[in-house]
């Protein structure tokens, strides 16, 4: 059953994928084809793809998504209370898979939460009963948080460990320093949440310290851990994490090269970043490439930028492609790309099938206004065959796009009698119709030429799709 489901998906997606206006993006060699995958999520922050082939994102309003990367169904598996709702910067924000999920599923999400007036940090963990979320268990409790500056990014190590960065909290950088405090470092945890005995201190999370507030963590092939940080308002940074050292915030932003700099880098073992960006970019999320479908990206990291708190103004906003050195200790190049969507992309995974790409986008302005995506960069040639194990999942699809006075909605049978309804581009519903045969004509004639997307529900989940609207 579950086979004919996804069967039944991919050939909609198929049928209509002619009439489809796909963009694209020529490397050297390689040609890209961009498909949104979910649109009309709430400010996404973490994406990851799943040993079950699945997307596994956060949202920071407190939602965990669970993503079909087939049919972009989406069911929501977890809602955690956040501070704010998620409206700023506090909120959902890491997670990381158990490294043995399949016999152990548990994830593991960092998120916001307001003690009295007061803004805290939790790392917990949940168990997977392969419907949803529950079981939480408390890891790291009570670390300071505010309203900026939180950290929060996950990845597990290759001795299984749990690394996490946490944020200065916006008061100045003090707190970077005191190796008694949690907050300014990358923390390493056992996956149970106690202190791993090989730490730095045997006593203490602390395995770096002197952060500001990183924002994206991955490990290359060799063991390096990559991190990217935010800077204040010159010298975001690439970093390699290695144990015991000082990163140098407050006293120092990127390289030791003032004067007060390079004494109290001599005198603190500050390692200094391998790149950096000036004036601040907003450098976010990272993976490591090694997949042979993108050949131009061999042995690169991809990271997420936003653009900084101008949003997509300064056309600073991308995705980075960092050409490594052989041995990874350093950046030869940066390829920009995709600056032209106007978009914030705050993170990225890679599809292990295909190489295909996917980012987390968050709008055009901080904090992430609306419509915030989940959209696939694949090579030309593959961009259908995108798991290696069947998904249980509901399509749709709108033909033609772009379309004039009618667009036709071909649905799977588990949507018909619920509601699609449409949104303008910055998020206000226009229309709202019930589906009610597998292959119906809406009549959009009314609706301003620019760009929409659709939702519809059922007890399988959620289904998002974009189309453009044309002269009549």
């Amino acid at each position: 059953m579950r086979i004919l489901k996804n069967t039944f998906a991919a050939a909609l997606l198929l049928n209509t994928a002619a009439l489809q206006a796909q963009t694209t993006w020529p490397l050297d060699s390689t040609v890209l084809v961009q498909t949104d995958v979910v649109t009309g999520i709430t400010r996404p922050w973490e994406i990851l793809w799943g040993p079950d082939d699945y997307i596994w994102a956060t949202c920071r309003n407190g939602d965990v998504l669970h993503v079909d990367p087939v049919t972009g169904n989406y069911t929501t598996i977890l809602e955690l209370t956040v501070s704010n709702n998620g409206s700023g910067e506090p909120g959902l924000l890491g997670m990381a898979l158990h490294p043995d999920f399949t016999n152990t599923p548990k994830v593991f999400v960092v998120y916001n939460f307001t003690q009295g007036n007061t803004i805290k940090e939790r790392l917990s963990s949940f168990d997977w009963n392969g419907t949803a979320l529950s079981n939480e268990t408390y890891l790291i409790d009570n670390i300071p948080g505010n309203q900026i500056h939180n950290g929060a990014r996950l990845v597990i190590s290759p001795d299984n460990k749990i690394m996490m960065t946490t944020g200065d909290t916006g008061t100045g950088g003090a707190l970077s320093q005191d190796l008694v405090s949690k907050n300014g470092k990358v923390l390493r945890i056992n996956l149970d949440g106690s202190i791993p005995s090989d730490n730095p201190d045997p006593s203490s999370y602390v395995w770096s310290f002197g952060h500001r507030n990183g924002q994206g963590l991955c490990y290359g092939p060799s063991g390096i851990l990559y991190e990217s940080e935010h800077g204040q308002n010159n010298s975001d940074e690439l970093n390699i994490i290695e144990p015991n050292r000082n990163y140098g915030w407050p006293d120092v932003q990127g390289a030791c090269n003032t004067t007060s700099e390079m004494t109290f880098c001599a005198a603190n073992n500050v390692k200094e970043p391998i790149e950096e960006w000036s004036p601040c970019v907003a450098v976010n999320g990272l993976e490591y490439y090694n997949h042979p479908a993108i050949p131009e990206w061999q042995n690169c990291l991809i990271m997420g930028v936003m653009g900084g708190l101008n949003g997509t103004g300064g056309s600073n906003d991308r995705v980075s492609i960092l050409h490594m050195s052989e041995d990874g200790l350093s950046v030869l190049s940066e390829d920009k790309l995709f600056t032209s969507l106007n978009q914030r992309f705050r993170d990225v995974c890679i599809n292990p099938n295909t190489g295909a790409l996917y980012v987390a986008l968050n709008g055009t302005q901080y904090p992430g206004t609306a419509p915030n995506k989940i959209i696939m960069f694949a090579p030309q040639e593959n961009t259908s065959n995108v798991v290696s194990k069947p998904t249980v999942g509901q399509s749709m699809s709108l033909f033609p796009n772009p379309a004039g006075a009618s667009i036709t909605v071909e649905a799977a049978e588990s949507l018909l009698g619920s509601d699609l309804t449409i949104f303008n581009n910055e998020g206000k519903q226009v229309e709202k119709i019930q589906l009610q045969s597998s292959k119906q004509v809406i009549d959009i004639s009314r609706l301003p030429e620019g760009s929409y997307w659709t939702v519809a529900s059922s007890a399988l989940g959620t289904v998002t799709r974009t189309f453009v609207k044309t002269a009549n």
